[in-house]
């Protein structure tokens, strides 16, 4: 016994005896496809376009204080750290909160679990975030609503740039503390040695007159010189006065504020107060300023990313393409309906063997 062969012009004949039913289908799903299509909403999307910059150019202490440049970050570590955070459910839920999505996307009201869930899923379905072949970062946002599509992408790029901002800021807080507290410090160690400073110089009457010594001694031996020509010409009493003139610029307890003892006690320990305040001043400075530079840096925010394409509301329709679900309908249901109908023929086939031509019975 030789086994039947088929081939798909055999198919023909078959289709000829279904074909008001096969007619019938194909219209149903070319009614019900247009319907539906024509049911479906415009969902048009929004495009940003921006280069992360290299954050070592972004650091503000540098701007402020070396006069860097931003330079573009095309690094492998740039691009993955701004599209995993693009990702994040910190993120999605910020823009999420900051739109109301819940009603927008009638998920339920915010808070429960499941309202919030469903939020999220339809949010990550309508947002993507890819590299590009430019080594740029694409932040795509579709929407029933296209202004509100172009609003969603371009607070995207920004809550990016202030969370990739906020990787730096946290640590430079920080650093701006120990610069205010290195200040304090070095105010308060100022305030002592200039305090030591001015009794230092009340005790030994050294005020830092390049000429001190110097007239010093010159009064002293002006000094004595009178005095010995006042013993010499018997004058006691401009002896005695200047006797104790010389005294006065001897010694400490001869009522001179300036006087030689105290001079050379005191010129050591001037000298090493002198040398400490200096020291302290010239550190509390850049201090001062290192104090002042973090603090302009840290109150002030440099982007950390390059837009080059901020999201403007879409002019055409991404989808749905409506035409394409008209034809793809009519043409899966055409060919359902002949396989449906060849294995329908088939399995009559087989039951009534010598009947292969046989109408289809209602």
């Amino acid at each position: 016994m030789s086994s039947r062969s088929y081939s798909l012009l055999g198919l023909w004949p078959v289709i000829n005896r279904w074909k008001y039913l096969v007619a019938a289908a194909v219209a149903l799903a070319l009614i019900i496809s247009v319907v539906v299509s024509l049911a479906l909403p415009n969902i048009y999307k929004s495009t940003a376009v921006f280069y992360p910059t290299n954050p070592n150019t972004t650091d503000p202490d540098r701007i402020v204080s070396d006069g860097g440049k931003l330079e573009l970050g095309g690094r492998a570590e740039d691009l993955d750290r701004v599209i995993t955070i693009g990702e994040s459910q910190t993120l999605a839920e910020l823009i999420i909160k900051r739109f109301d999505l819940h009603e927008h996307y009638k998920t339920g009201a915010a808070g429960d679990d499941a309202a919030d869930q469903g939020a999220l899923d339809e949010f990550n379905s309508n947002f993507t975030i890819v590299h590009n072949d430019r080594d740029a970062i694409e932040v795509n946002f579709q929407d029933r609503d296209k202004v509100l599509a172009a609003k969603v992408a371009n607070a995207i790029v920004q809550a990016i740039d202030s969370i990739n901002q906020q990787l730096t800021f946290e640590n430079r807080r920080k650093i701006i503390d120990l610069y205010q507290g290195r200040k304090e410090f070095l105010e308060r160690e100022y305030t002592a040695a200039h305090d030591s400073l001015l009794a230092g110089r009340r005790r030994y009457g050294i005020y830092g007159m390049e000429n001190e010594s110097r007239y010093l001694g010159r009064a002293i031996i002006e000094t004595e010189t009178k005095l010995r020509q006042a013993e010499g010409e018997g004058n006691s009493s401009k002896a005695a006065g200047y006797r104790k003139a010389l005294r006065g610029l001897t010694q400490a307890e001869g009522g001179n504020v300036l006087n030689l003892e105290n001079y050379v006690k005191g010129t050591d320990r001037m000298a090493t107060a002198y040398a400490r305040f200096a020291d302290i001043q010239g550190r509390l400075i850049g201090a001062r300023n290192a104090y002042e530079t973090a603090k302009l840096a840290i109150s002030g925010k440099i982007s950390s990313i390059y837009v080059v394409q901020k999201a403007f509301p879409a002019t055409k329709k991404t989808k749905p393409v409506r035409w394409l679900i008209v034809v793809s309908s009519v043409v899966v249901t055409l060919a359902l309906s002949i396989i449906l109908i060849t294995l329908l023929e088939l399995y009559r086939g087989n039951l009534s063997v010598g009947r292969p031509g046989s109408e289809p019975q209602f």
